[in-house]
């Protein structure tokens, strides 16, 4: 094939990314959109760019060593990157590409000004725009600054900043490649960006115009605050005028300067709203070519509009397709399960055919659609009160969606709503209900485990269909839960009631203290008892230190007093190895698979407990809520009517403790579950693996249940879907879920609306009362923990699997979480001080900074 070293733009589109780069292709498809104008020009071709390489041995090296480089080494990629930005321009243009690129010049006029654009392979792709990360020059003039900036773009492609972005994203610095823009000069009255959402709040419906007076370049470098326009259904909806005190201008010799605006213009609007709506429709042309919300870069050149730039917009949360035009409104599912993490395709697919509610998926994450029960007055109420209860800030969001009168429309009262049948009939406070209960799971997993062992092929994949219809019959059998809520509205009364009668903040919380039955408290607890046995055996803690192989069970059993070791742990996997962070999504590795998670908190445990500290914790507890529940009916019976206060208050105890502790069963036996599911489709993959259908078995977690069942079928599978989904599933990392999703794209944002805490407290919801003071460890991954004694845990969200954490600190700050989740409860179990649902809480607290949580008043303050 010959190569071709310059394409006009009028010959490119969209398609031809590889060929001329993002950018190119970007231009190259907006300049074939009827009515939108794209001053022209010409790409010169990532073949050049190639050519360019070549003539550089040396930069191959230097590229293998760049890979080498952390991320975070700022000054090793600083002096790399210059290196080879330093060769690249020093390389002469061969004469055969200079010369084509001058011919081009030649025909659009050789002494005009232009501008000289980088275009990687690699920017303004759906998941990754990179914006900024390479060069553009303005107003060059004349052939030999054409070629010289030409150079530089090339160059630019290892500016620190590029190269970080790439190593940040896993992007072979090699897979990337630069084509240059050569566009001619616009001299714009007025310049700036238009996105087609709303780039805050993600909102589809509204546009939103940047706006300031010269070239654009004065508002993308922050020289001047733009005036904004938002718009909305074609009519300009609000609108804030900046005072425009500088602009950027062409020299006429070429490059630009910043000038001074006239002090008349300065405060005088950029645009017309006329203007302003003509401009958005323009976008919306652009955004329907394209498919997606777009970030547009125009010029105002004689009241025309011209487009220089189009990209994704990347940052925003995509919206579950309904296939209709209604409004829909949308709940997290990852909010209430501590789990706001993406989730592969295979474990997004389990989760929703093993749920109770239907589930739509966006941006790797779940959402449940409550439009319907937010229409009916009656289970709007319902709706509202569970979710204020779990989680005040969706409580928030969805009232702000419901004060806009025209967002969901009302309906009669009979549509779907309230708590599933049967879960607030009143059931006997019976410690034989939980026993029955846990039986009932246990003996349908073990059924399962039995029937599932000779199961493989298409049959495995109708057993587990089966499978899944009796995880959901276990999940909605009527006592299980009456069960469930009995302990929670039994705590919401003892809350309520003794505030109202006693004047105290949830007294509950010690009231529940070392409750029975409670699997996940049982669970770190349990991890205490396997530190004493590994305790007095220094050969064995020396050598934990120092493991990073799975296999390492085996080999301790070679060590003195390690078979005891090996066996406590073995055990200690028996009962919770299927447990594991994030573990809803049934792809996360568990505990069993990876027991290398667990050693950490081993270690902490030996350094910082003495023997029996498991049994004493608990006794503690108990011991404390007995105190508790004696003082507060002491306290009762002194009050008007106090005998009945103190007999409806024993019985609500009594109630409390005896089915508190069973809220954190069932998502026990569903992760058991889970695990039995899983190991039985790793199976099958293994065996696609031996026919060669597949490369490796954790390809199967980038394919729905059903892709897969398809895939055993028929042993086929396209190798490109794979490659798709985990390109996908890398960019789902950068998203940031919201609460609360509307069918227009807004993430709406709840807020907790409090006036009785300190100025610069961060606010969040009170879980587990008292208040403690300490060092923050903000951990982001629990196998990284290293903990003291005192610490106080700062994270995005804990889910059970985090729990063998709790019985070390001192208190805990999540940025998700409600008063019924699984960390509320586990942290009231031990007694720690908590604040969940705290915004940002890992970015506004540093590690190491001493904080105070105020668990009872639901905030937390930073101290000097």
């Amino acid at each position: 094939m010959i190569e071709r070293y310059v394409w006009d733009l009028q010959e490119v589109d969209e398609t031809q990314v590889a060929v001329v780069g993002g950018k190119g292709a970007h231009l190259g498809g907006l300049s074939r959109i009827e009515g939108i104008r794209v001053p022209g020009g010409f790409c010169v071709t990532t073949d050049a760019f190639r050519r360019i390489m070549a003539e550089a041995p040396s930069i191959d090296d230097r590229l293998d060593q760049l890979s080498r480089l952390n991320p975070d080494d700022r000054e090793a990629i600083r002096t790399l990157s210059a290196q080879i930005r330093r060769t690249i321009e020093g390389i002469a243009i061969p004469g055969d590409l200079a010369a084509a690129i001058t011919r081009a010049l030649a025909q659009l006029g050789e002494r005009a000004a232009y501008a000289v654009r980088s275009s990687a392979t690699a920017e303004d792709l759906p998941t990754a725009s990179f914006a900024g990360q390479q060069d553009t020059y303005l107003n060059v003039v004349g052939p030999a600054a054409i070629l010289q900036h030409v150079s530089r773009c090339w160059a630019s492609l290892f500016t620190e900043r590029a190269v970080t972005y790439r190593q940040r994203n896993g992007i072979d610095h090699r897979t990337v490649l630069m084509a240059v823009v050569v566009q001619q000069m616009v001299f714009p009255h007025a310049a700036g960006i238009l996105f087609t959402a709303d780039p805050v709040t993600g909102n589809r419906k509204v546009a939103t115009v940047d706006a300031g007076f010269g070239l654009g370049e004065a508002l993308v470098s922050g020289l001047v605050n733009p005036d904004v326009f938002k718009v909305r259904h074609g009519e300009v909806v609000a609108k804030a005028i900046a005072a425009k005190q500088r602009a950027v201008h062409a020299l006429p010799t070429g490059g630009t300067q910043e000038v001074a605006i006239d002090s008349q213009r300065q405060e005088q609007p950029a645009l017309t709203d006329a203007q302003v709506v003509r401009l958005v429709q323009l976008g919306r042309r652009i955004e329907a070519h394209f498919g997606r919300p777009q970030d547009i870069e125009w010029c105002l050149v004689d009241d025309g509009f011209q487009i220089v730039q189009s990209r994704p917009i990347t940052t925003l949360f995509p919206i579950p397709e309904t296939g209709d035009q209604e409004n829909h409104v949308y709940v997290s599912v990852g909010h209430g399960q501590m789990m706001t993490d993406p989730m592969k395709p295979l474990g997004l697919s389990v989760w929703r055919l093993t749920a109770m509610v239907p589930m739509h998926e966006a941006g790797g994450r779940l959402f449940v659609d409550v439009t319907r029960r937010l229409a009916s007055p009656a289970s709007r109420a319902g709706l509202l009160d569970v979710m204020g209860r779990g989680d005040p800030l969706i409580r928030d969001a969805l009232e702000t969606v419901l004060d806009r009168d025209d967002f969901v429309p009302s309906l009669p009262d009979a549509g779907p709503g309230g708590p599933p049948a049967g879960a607030s009939a009143p059931i006997e406070t019976d410690p034989a209900i939980v026993t029955e209960l846990i039986e009932r799971s246990q003996v349908s997993i073990a059924a399962l485990e039995r029937d599932i062992r000779t199961k493989t092929g298409p049959a495995l994949f109708d057993f587990l269909l089966e499978a899944f219809e009796e995880h959901k019959r276990v999940l909605s059998d009527p006592l299980n839960l009456q069960a469930i809520m009995a302990g929670m509205e039994a705590t919401w009364w003892l809350n309520d009631k003794l505030q109202e009668w006693l004047g105290e903040k949830n007294a509950a919380d010690t009231l529940t203290l070392s409750a029975p039955d409670n699997v996940t408290s049982e669970m770190g607890l349990a991890l205490l008892d396997v530190a004493d046995v590994i305790r007095p055996q220094s050969e064995v803690v020396a050598f934990l230190r120092g493991v990073e192989d799975e296999g390492f069970l085996d080999e301790l059993a070679k060590l003195a007093g390690g078979t005891g070791a090996r066996d406590a742990i073995e055990a200690y996997l028996d009962r919770y190895g299927m447990r594991c962070v994030g573990e809803i999504d049934i792809t996360r590795p568990r505990w069993r698979e990876r027991p290398t998670t667990l050693v950490p908190v081993i270690l902490d445990n030996v350094r910082n407990f003495e023997p029996g500290a498991a049994e004493r914790r608990f006794e503690e507890g108990r011991q404390k809520a007995q105190k508790k529940e004696q003082d507060v009916l002491s306290r009762l019976r002194a009050l008007p009517d106090g005998e009945q206060k103190a007999d409806e208050t024993k019985r609500m105890i009594d109630r409390v403790r005896t089915f508190i502790g069973y809220r954190e069963y069932p998502k026990y036996g569903i992760v058991s579950r889970y695990f039995v599911y899983k190991q039985a489709l790793l199976e099958e993959a293994e065996r696609l693996v031996q026919a060669n259908v597949l490369p490796e078995k954790e390809d199967i977690f980038y394919l729905t249940f059903q892709e897969l069942h398809d895939v055993v079928r028929s042993n086929q599978l396209d190798d490109q879907l794979i490659q798709q989904r985990k390109d996908a599933f890398r960019s789902y990392h950068a998203l940031t879920p919201p609460r609360v999703l509307t069918s227009d794209g807004e993430a709406v944002t709840g807020a907790y609306r409090r006036d009785d805490v300190p100025a610069d407290a961060l606010i969040g919801l009170p879980v587990s009362a008292g208040t403690i003071e300490g060092r923050a460890r903000v951990i982001l991954d629990m196998a990284e923990a290293d903990l003291e004694a005192g610490d106080i845990l700062v994270t995005t969200f804990t889910d059970p699997s985090w729990s063998p954490l709790f019985v070390g600190i001192a208190g805990l700050v999540t940025e998700v979480g409600g008063l019924m989740t699984h960390g509320a409860v586990i942290a009231r179990e031990y007694g720690l001080p908590a604040v969940v649902g705290v915004e940002q809480a890992t970015r506004l607290i540093r590690d190491g900074q001493r904080i105070r949580v105020h668990g009872t008043d639901g905030y937390v303050e930073i101290l000097p």
